[in-house]
């Protein structure tokens, strides 16, 4: 089994890490790999050839970079490509699913809204997984139940479709202890995509721990619900009174906006 982390971004685009410490943190955290997905949007060629020039200097022959891409669809759909770094040349959501598998990678849609979910179940081109829990988006304290059911809806259609749970790493102070462990022995960009191509993986979060299947018992549903409800809520009183607050022209500081992150 391998330690490692999914859905990470980096200075390369809208994240507040650099590539080395990125490696720094997880290293730490005692990772033996990082998935990496910054926007797509963010490179031309020469900024890819860079970003992946510099992820395989700091690859080593105990900590590996696999390189991805975040590519941002229509209606602002995400759709996470786990080891492949070239442009879709596409916003359809579906396109750029058949371009990731074509490509040899691994499509996941990232932190899909409720809203989307309507629209999802209309597609005849499924990606290999969904992003069940996304502890930026989600938050760190319990996922939504609803992107659950969306997974396993769709397995009906696409038996192989799987749950995925990404960091969506961005901010310096960021709750970061959502791991994936891969079932291989073997640190390669291969073994791990294959990982988790077939959901030889499991997600854990201090003592609990989820399935690539995306199965929850009946308790923990309860559990994630009462949870998140209870997180949604004070999200939801902290973003009216910043809202409150720029009506009126205060700034928030930097400071307590990081701490919030830390909080969430």
């Amino acid at each position: 089994m391998l330690k490692g982390a999914i859905h990470a971004h980096s200075t390369y685009s809208d994240g507040e890490f650099k590539l080395a410490e990125v490696k720094e943190i997880f290293v730490a955290e005692g990772c033996s790999f990082v998935c990496m997905t910054d926007h797509a949007e963010a490179f031309d060629e020469v900024k890819r050839a860079a970003y992946l020039k510099e992820l395989e200097s700091l690859s080593s022959e105990t900590f590996l970079f696999v390189p991805g891409l975040e590519y941002e669809c229509e209606q602002r759909m995400h759709i996470l490509g786990y080891g492949v770094t070239a442009p879709s040349g596409t916003t359809d959501p579906q396109a750029v699913i058949r371009h990731i598998e074509r490509s040899g990678g691994v499509s996941v849609i990232a932190h899909p809204k409720d809203s989307m979910f309507p629209w999802i179940e209309t597609f005849d081109t499924l990606p290999q997984g969904i992003e069940a829990w996304n502890s930026k988006y989600d938050g760190q304290y319990a996922p939504r139940v609803g992107t659950f059911r969306l997974v396993q809806a769709m397995q009906k259609k696409r038996p192989d479709l799987l749950a995925f749970y990404g960091q969506d790493l961005h901010w310096k102070k960021q709750y970061r202890q959502l791991f994936l462990f891969v079932k291989t022995e073997t640190l390669s960009r291969d073994a791990i995509l294959s990982a988790l191509a077939c959901g030889n993986f499991t997600a854990k979060k201090d003592d609990l721990e989820l399935a690539s299947s995306g199965v929850l018992s009946e308790e923990l549903c309860a559990r994630f619900a009462k949870a998140h409800e209870k997180s949604a809520r004070l999200r939801s009183f902290l973003k009216a009174g910043k809202q409150t607050l720029d009506r009126m022209g205060i700034r928030v500081p930097d400071a307590v906006k990081a701490q919030l992150r830390r909080i969430f």
